[in-house]
């Protein structure tokens, strides 16, 4: 259960790309058999890609693996590295937050309009649901990473001390 937990974002990762490489293969292969193509693949598989973008970001802030520029935080004393990384990290956070907090307006938005996808005619809401949480999900595992790289930051102080 602590995988799934630890790794919950990598899991879902993994089913979205095999359920959208699947789609694609069988897709292909009856637009080639038939000469006919299956019209709701390309909603599915874009929003698919949205999903594999938002789950994947997350499995990059717990890694720490964003792209940054770090230069001037590694000429930093450590005394401010402690201070840049409490500033970077929590605008990072809000943005995250209100990002989240956006989409879930979008997601509101699309309930009470009634608005439907453009292909199955599903209610748009479907597929918007996770994307809130998948911002959510990112922030707390960037909280996550940031609370590891203090540590580390007070390890490397005292070790120097």
């Amino acid at each position: 259960m602590t995988f799934i937990l630890r790794n919950a974002e990598m899991v879902a990762c993994a089913i979205i790309f095999l359920a959208m490489t699947t789609l694609g293969f069988v897709n292909v292969v009856v637009r080639y058999t038939t000469s006919y193509s299956l019209a709701a693949s390309e909603e599915l598989l874009t929003n698919g890609f949205l999903l594999l973008t938002i789950f994947g970001a997350a499995v990059a802030a717990r890694r720490g693996e964003h792209l940054a520029v770090t230069l001037f935080y590694e000429l930093l004393p450590r005394g401010l590295r402690k201070l840049a990384l409490l500033l970077s990290g929590g605008l990072s956070l809000l943005l995250l937050l209100l990002s989240a907090w956006f989409c879930l307006e979008l997601v509101q938005n699309q309930l009470s309009s009634g608005i439907r996808s453009y292909a199955l005619q599903v209610p748009a809401w479907y597929y918007s649901i996770a994307v809130p949480f998948g911002f959510f999900l990112i922030a707390v595992r960037l909280a996550q990473h940031l609370v590891d790289e203090w540590r580390a930051l007070t390890k490397a102080e005292r070790g120097h001390v």
